[in-house]
């Protein structure tokens, strides 16, 4: 990393949602008290590696801790300018916070009879927002950088090791569907006890 930054958010972050799991947290608790505390990280911007600020050629996901059980993930998503994920589920409960420039989150909703998918509701995430995604909820979406000419980054919590579970991509066009893996761009996780 090219640059020393003070990572105190991010491990207090890492340590109250590690508090969370070890309580017993069900899902509904993960995602009211675990949206605040996610609230209170991406309201600062200091905290992030410029190493894990890259836009590359495709959207980059970046594992910034995993707990040791998986019972939740942190990762740091890089949008360029114009990137976009294809329609996707998670099957597992996610926050999405916004920490820098603007992301549009558009619900895609499957037709049962193999027709076009349509949209459904479109979230417009702000630095500092935070919303919920569930198989409880609404859990298939397409997320886009609103930016044309600048990147933008949101931290995103999983109820899992995100890149290791196996989802779904939609085929929007005859809502099919096929599973994948998502994995992680990078290949180093930041220090944040030092």
């Amino acid at each position: 990393m090219s640059q020393t930054v003070d990572m105190l958010p991010l491990r207090e972050f890492v340590r109250a949602m590690t508090a969370l799991a070890d309580s017993g947290a069900d899902e509904a608790r993960y995602l009211q008290d675990g949206a605040v505390m996610l609230a209170n990280l991406v309201r600062q911007d200091s905290w992030l590696p410029e190493a894990f600020t890259q836009a590359g050629p495709t959207y980059r996901q970046n594992l910034l801790y995993s707990d040791p059980a998986e019972r939740f993930c942190v990762v740091a998503f890089v949008w360029g300018p114009g990137q976009s994920t294809p329609v996707h589920d998670h099957t597992v409960w996610g926050l999405v916070g916004m920490l820098r420039g603007k992301e549009v989150s558009t619900m895609m909703i499957p037709d049962p009879a193999g027709g076009a998918m349509r949209a459904g509701r479109i979230d417009q995430l702000e630095p500092g927002q935070v919303v919920s995604v569930s198989p409880n909820l609404q859990d298939i979406h397409t997320v886009a950088n609103a930016l044309p000419d600048r990147t933008s980054i949101s931290i995103h919590v999983y109820g899992g090791n995100i890149g290791m579970i196996r989802r779904h991509i939609f085929d929007a066009a005859n809502s099919s569907r096929d599973e994948f893996v998502s994995g992680y761009s990078n290949l180093v996780m930041p220090n944040f006890w030092v």
